[in-house]
């Protein structure tokens, strides 16, 4: 029998759209969280409008929002904020990636929220931070890729691209997640509530760590090199004679006697100066490369694999996203679960990567838009005169 949910018995009421603040919330909905997300009235997120793929709904959405409870309102009607503030009054954590000032202007301020609701831990997540000075910037996700240098390391030496996918967002989403969790365990001990904030730049900051102290101490930052490392050799792709591409990594040089003595079949190759450590071989890679590349095109991908792995060297093939969706690490570990959607229909999904031995994760539906409204507004005492009216004059 599966243990309570970890999170049972908490509310987090959620003002987030895109992708950051769902993702904190839809993993705090995972464990087991009471999740209110709120919308506007009729069109809600936006998110849900990126793209029709997933049985006409938005592939982001379906990914962020799973076991969510969905409840429209107008927030720049008085009826609107009154009503998230009764929300509030029994829940124990705000969530909110708004524009900047965007909840000062509706008295939902931190300050505010902490005077009015001292057991409250509100979480905001922004594009620069709070304060200093680019507080009142506007930030997605590719912005922020630019401004900490990660475009700079992405791409070919000729071109510069994008990571593909939302890793500032991510990065961002996961830091909320954390510190709303350490948040509630020190509420727990000691009955003070902290406010909890992350910004996307400081989240990929904080991810851009070894790059930064490569560039800082050593006077350039690492080379883009497309799928080969910046900073170990040889790490990286290879063409196979079929065509495909195999990638193997030497982490040391117990792996590098390996792949000398046991795939390249060159054992003099450990005692060149050009190669003798991790630090020459990035010097010399591309001679390196000549001879590793001149190797693998005599043999199939399939081939190479499998002399990598019987002399103990880490590879594998470069898989297209169908080829990941039928990977059979995931078959075998029974990672896949259905997840309702609204109109009737459902979605695979991934089980969240942290298994809690004894309990498993919720999995409940992706809700429509304000599919909620009217049971939340009647659990808070509001009658169904005063439900009709509300929705009459467009704050629900």
């Amino acid at each position: 029998m599966s243990m309570r949910h970890p999170l049972a018995g908490i509310t987090v009421v959620s003002l987030e759209q895109a992708v950051a603040a769902p993702y904190a919330t839809r993993q705090l909905a995972d464990l087991g969280a009471r999740v209110i997300k709120v919308e506007r009235p009729g069109e809600g997120d936006f998110a849900r409008r990126y793209d029709t793929t997933v049985h006409g709904h938005s592939s982001y959405f379906v990914w962020l929002n799973r076991s969510k409870e969905s409840l429209t309102l107008d927030l720049k009607d008085r009826r609107g904020r009154d009503v998230l503030h009764e929300l509030l009054a029994g829940a124990d954590v705000f969530v909110q990636n708004l524009a900047p000032g965007a909840t000062d202007r509706l008295g939902l301020g931190t300050d505010e929220l902490t005077r009015r609701h001292p057991r409250l831990v509100p979480c905001t997540i922004s594009g620069y931070g709070t304060t200093g000075p680019w507080a009142d910037r506007k930030s997605y996700d590719l912005l922020v890729q630019c401004q900490t240098g990660l475009v700079s390391l992405t791409g070919t030496p000729e071109e510069t691209a994008r990571t593909g996918i939302s890793v500032a967002d991510i990065a961002a989403g996961m830091y909320a997640y954390s510190g709303v969790l350490t948040a509630l365990y020190t509420r727990a001990t000691t009955g003070t509530a902290h406010p909890v904030e992350v910004s996307l730049f400081e989240a990929l900051a904080e991810w851009m760590g070894q790059p930064a102290y490569y560039t800082r101490y050593g006077g350039t930052q690492p080379p883009r090199l497309g799928t080969q490392h910046a900073t170990i050799a040889p790490y990286g792709t290879y063409r196979a004679a079929d065509g495909k591409e195999v990638l193997f990594s030497i982490q040391n040089e117990r792996e590098w006697a390996a792949l000398c003595a046991g795939f390249l079949g060159r054992p003099d190759l450990t005692a060149d100066p050009r190669f003798a450590t991790g630090s020459d071989r990035v010097a010399h890679r591309a001679e390196l490369n000549e001879v590793v590349a001149e190797r693998c095109a005599r043999s199939d991908a399939a081939d190479l694999l499998e002399e990598l792995q019987a002399i103990g060297i880490a590879c594998a093939g470069v898989n297209d996203i169908a080829a990941f969706l039928d990977h059979p690490v995931l078959a075998g570990r029974d990672r896949w679960r259905e997840v309702a959607l609204p109109g009737g229909v459902t979605v695979e999904a991934l089980l969240p990567p942290a298994d809690l031995a004894g309990t498993a994760p919720r999995m409940d539906p992706v809700p429509a838009v304000g599919e909620h409204t009217d049971a939340i507004l009647a659990e808070l005492g509001r009658s169904g005169e005063d439900i009709a009216a509300l929705r009459a004059d467009g704050v629900i």
